[in-house]
């Protein structure tokens, strides 16, 4: 079945078009949110209640866009409410849930084959994951749209105000600017080539 036809299935309330919508976009959606709020059991939280959300507000969906950038962005907003929420709690940091990131930053390239590339893209994967734990819950939002759920610039700045997008690119920039790093190139480069569902 393809996404309009669940679409539509859904606006007649028939809730097997959700099973689709589930299939096409929540392992999508699920690694976005845990890049987002660096945390896998809340990530997957957020999605459960974005796509159940989606279904009781389809009625209003456009059907002449496509559905994906706008769960995607319904996911990202969710993510970075549910970390600013977090953070206004105490709580003790999870080992477990920096394990998870790692390993997901660690499965972005399978095509490594020699143990050198292996322990040299294990070291700046370490080092990317640093980089983007500095940066906000906001300016990390920025970066996965962009470089790993491939929503360009223009989508972007339609779904969001202009001038705030390039406040936080801006923000993002300066802040890896002022502390430069030997890597920032490959950073680039491996975002621009990681799969995008």
């Amino acid at each position: 079945m393809e996404e309009s036809v669940a679409i539509a299935r859904l606006k007649e309330g028939d809730i097997t078009g959700l099973k689709v919508l589930v299939e096409l976009y929540q392992i999508e959606a699920v690694q976005a949110a845990v890049l987002i709020t660096q945390n896998r059991p809340l990530a997957e939280d957020i999605v459960q209640a974005a796509f159940l959300r989606s279904f009781e507000k389809i009625a209003g969906f456009d059907d002449s866009r496509p559905f994906r950038p706008w769960f995607l962005q319904s996911v990202v907003n969710d993510s970075i409410k549910a970390v600013l929420k977090q953070k206004r709690q105490l709580s003790l940091p999870d080992d477990d849930e920096d394990a998870e990131l790692k390993a997901l930053c660690r499965r972005l390239d399978e095509t490594v084959r020699e143990p050198e590339e292996v322990l040299q893209r294990r070291q700046l994967m370490d080092e990317i994951q640093s980089a983007i734990s500095r940066l906000s819950p906001a300016q990390r939002a920025v970066i996965v749209m962009h470089y790993f759920l491939g929503i360009s610039t223009k989508e972007m700045a339609v779904k969001m105000d202009v001038d705030h997008l390039i406040a936080r690119l801006q923000s993002a920039l300066e802040i890896e600017q002022s502390n430069p790093q030997p890597w920032e190139e490959s950073l680039f480069a491996l975002l621009s080539q990681t799969p995008r569902g």
